[in-house]
């Protein structure tokens, strides 16, 4: 399993802006020059993000991003899912559970499929926003 550079992209956006939460609205050039991030595809990233309602945007002089929740109440999960929609191990179906599979076994693939995307989406849920800029800031341990 893989995040997509969009979530990766999405994830470092949205830490710049918790880091610089104190601050004005931060606007796309500034994020993009602190996160060495290409400006081009961070705006349309933050497009996605403020359709989501994870962050909204000042317009003009003084303008810019800033997050449209507290920290703490936004999840790794959601930043990813955003940008890259639901959080899987792939695109496969639903298996057969009653025993019914025909398939050479393939059912049980699938589940475990299913479980794998399960436990990747219960491990981002496990991260707000406020933790990992706490992380960030040294303040607390890193994962392990």
């Amino acid at each position: 399993m893989r995040v997509s550079t969009r979530g990766d992209y999405a994830s470092r956006a949205l830490l710049c802006l918790a880091l610089h939460r104190e601050e004005a609205p931060t606007s796309v050039r500034e994020i993009a020059e602190r996160t060495a991030l290409p400006q081009p595809y961070l705006e349309q990233i933050l497009l996605a993000l403020k359709g989501a309602g994870l962050v909204r945007s000042k317009r003009g002089v003084g303008g810019g991003y800033v997050l449209d929740r507290d920290p703490a109440d936004i999840r790794l999960s959601e930043i990813v899912r955003a940008v890259d929609g639901p959080i899987t191990a792939g695109d496969f179906g639903e298996p057969h559970t009653d025993g019914a599979c025909d398939h050479e076994g393939q059912c049980v693939l699938l589940s475990i499929w299913s479980a794998a995307g399960s436990h990747m989406r219960h491990f981002l849920d496990s991260y707000s926003l406020a933790d990992i800029a706490s992380m960030a800031r040294g303040e607390s341990a890193w994962p392990p």
